[in-house]
């Protein structure tokens, strides 16, 4: 690819990224927040964020997890956050035993109790293990947050709460979504331990 070329291209694809992101945050605000909101008031509680979703989306599960576990932007206390895509050993197991299908409804069933939050993740919002899982949640009583793209498919309309990327591009939707996810991060830890840093 010649660099004019080259250029375009990158100019197009972060034009589109950004593009995607500024109608988020004109239409999606509101949901965030009440996420954020449902979020924190688990974790005083003493509840926990479960999180999954496959491929990229089970990257953004882990790196997620790994922000509220580690820290985000402030020094403070850990907060409580699993990753259902981490251990290969559940994973294989329950995909040999009962079809891939199960394997986060399994560990939903094992792990999830009323008022934590489950964070479902698919860019299609098609993804059958992820569907089904946010509907074991839901019917559990659990919290349900859904990061979907394209029109949200079953995935959002299984979720209480749901942010859907007006995208059919993956990548695109898989950027906004780690973009909303460390919106979600900030927000937390503000509305946490804002107050003990003053």
């Amino acid at each position: 690819m010649d660099t004019q070329a080259g250029i375009a291209h990158v100019t197009a694809g972060l034009r589109e990224s950004a593009d995607l992101k500024l109608k988020l945050a004109n239409d999606a605000a509101p949901t965030i927040v009440k996420a954020a909101n449902t979020i924190t008031a688990s974790l005083k509680a003493g509840g926990k964020v479960l999180l999954f979703g496959n491929g990229g989306s089970a990257a953004d599960a882990q790196h997620l997890a790994a922000e509220f576990v580690g820290r985000f932007a402030m020094e403070r206390r850990a907060l409580p956050a699993i990753a259902f895509t981490t251990d290969s050993s559940i994973l294989t197991a329950i995909g040999n035993d009962y079809g891939y299908e199960h394997v986060f409804v399994r560990q939903m069933e094992a792990l999830g109790r009323p008022n934590d939050v489950a964070i479902g993740i698919s860019t299609s919002g098609k993804s059958p293990n992820v569907v089904q899982a946010m509907r074991v949640a839901r019917a559990a009583g659990l919290r349900t947050f859904a990061l979907s793209g394209n029109d949200g498919g079953p995935l959002a309309e299984a979720a209480e709460l749901a942010v859907v990327v007006p995208s059919r591009v993956t990548a695109r939707i898989q950027e906004c979504h780690i973009a909303v996810g460390h919106v979600l991060c900030e927000l937390v830890e503000i509305a946490m331990f804002a107050a003990d840093r003053q």
